[in-house]
């Protein structure tokens, strides 16, 4: 199974941007970007494994190993210049496949990097762990964070399907830890929801220390969720930061 879902290919497209989802989320996530962002862009949403049309694939439990796979699945995409966005735990996972990148002589041009604390700022304590929680614990983390999971979760039987991997998410990034090694040069725009319980504009500033490229802080209206009421506005944003026609 492959690793991208791309809703419209563009082969006259000048660059691409790789989609990477939130803890407990699928490609799906993106599938309308393509339509409403440039032509110039070609949208390509990562599809980890466990989960929609990959749901009989094992679950991958580890950030660093999930980046080398997609980095690894992307290779022969780097014949364009690419883009990576990331929205929380795909934050992560794509500063991390950017790192891999730069380190294999093909880097990305940009990394924008939404809803997340910095990779060298995961402070997460015991108590606050979700993936140890019980099941009502894993559903009310996410009702928490403002999230549609959280009321796909209600239904019994989709709370079976949903939450081993979602659980496993979680995990992934509660246990992650950045490694020792140079900072990548890749620029970074960092986006958050001026009320999101999970990242604050004090927390996501400290993305400027996670690169030796230049820095962009977006701050837009709303909760960790922001970025689907608020679509267009970060869409635009992406434009602009790429410097393509919107």
């Amino acid at each position: 199974m492959t690793w991208f879902r791309c809703a419209e290919t563009r082969p006259w497209a000048s660059l691409r941007l790789f989609c990477f989802p939130h803890a407990g989320g699928s490609a799906v996530a993106y599938r309308s970007w393509g339509k409403e962002l440039s032509a110039a862009v070609e949208v390509h949403a990562v599809q980890y494994p466990g989960r929609a049309d990959r749901l009989a694939e094992p679950l991958v439990g580890d950030a660093h190993r999930l980046a080398r796979l997609v980095a690894g699945a992307m290779a022969p995409m780097m014949d364009r210049p690419a883009a990576l966005f990331g929205h929380s735990m795909g934050a992560i996972v794509a500063y991390e496949t950017a790192r891999l990148l730069e380190e294999r002589g093909a880097p990305p041009t940009h990394l924008f990097a939404s809803g997340a604390r910095p990779p060298h700022r995961r402070d997460v304590d015991a108590e606050g762990r979700v993936a140890d929680r019980d099941d009502d614990g894993v559903v009310a983390a996410l009702a928490e964070l403002g999230g549609s999971d959280a009321e796909v979760l209600a239904d019994p039987e989709m709370r079976e399907l949903v939450l081993p991997y979602v659980r496993n998410d979680f995990r992934l990034i509660e246990d992650y830890q950045r490694r020792p090694g140079p900072n990548p040069a890749v620029p970074v725009t960092a986006l958050i929801g001026d009320s999101d319980p999970h990242v604050d504009e004090v927390r996501a500033r400290e993305w400027a220390e996670a690169t030796d490229g230049p820095f962009t802080l977006k701050v837009l209206p709303g909760d960790h969720f922001y970025l689907v009421p608020r679509q267009s506005e970060v869409l635009r944003e992406i434009e602009r930061a790429l410097h393509v026609p919107s």
